[in-house]
């Protein structure tokens, strides 16, 4: 496996989320132990992934938003950027999408070691839903919040289902992430 890239994420876990929720959800919905835990898999993520990615999409940093939120901010966002009323599992909003009008990829200013950053944008989860996801597939929350980072990660970086063969692809992908242990 490659090594991991340089990554800049940006970590928000609703503190206002039902207790109950943010326990079962252990250290990834931490503000402090989870920015740490999710930057960590986020890394290794990108790494395996490395070898898969067009060459636009190939860097040596990525910058990226991780936000855990309840039904309701989700329920918002789902309608007011895909017209859908309701809340969802998840949200992947690519900066890097090939429907942004030509726009060019967004670098971001170089890190201290000099390596340019590409924004891949942002992945937003509603920790209710993913919930009662979990409970629905038989494994904890803290499976579930991985499943659907993963899901949210591989849209920022350009994969789609838009049938059934490539929602199976992309399932497949996920569990290959989801199942291989970060590297310390």
């Amino acid at each position: 496996m490659a090594a991991p890239p340089d990554l800049d994420l940006a970590f928000a876990a609703d503190t206002e989320l039902p207790p109950e929720l943010l326990a079962a959800a252990g250290p990834w919905a931490d503000p402090l132990s989870g920015a740490e835990a999710w930057h960590t898999r986020m890394e290794d993520w990108l790494a395996q992934l490395s070898g898969e990615l067009p060459p636009h999409l190939q860097a040596p940093a990525y910058s990226l938003g991780l936000s855990l939120v309840g039904d309701a901010e989700i329920a918002t966002l789902n309608t007011d950027w895909r017209s859908k009323d309701g809340p969802t599992d998840v949200l992947a909003f690519a900066a890097q999408d090939d429907d942004l009008n030509g726009a060019p990829p967004m670098p971001l200013p170089a890190d201290a070691d000099g390596a340019e950053s590409l924004e891949l944008g942002d992945i937003v989860i509603s920790v209710d839903t993913a919930a009662r996801q979990a409970a629905e597939h038989g494994h904890n929350l803290e499976q579930e919040l991985l499943f659907l980072a993963s899901h949210g990660l591989l849209h920022l970086l350009g994969w789609d289902h838009p049938d059934d063969t490539s929602l199976e692809a992309m399932l497949a992908r996920q569990e290959q992430l989801v199942n291989v242990p970060a590297e310390p």
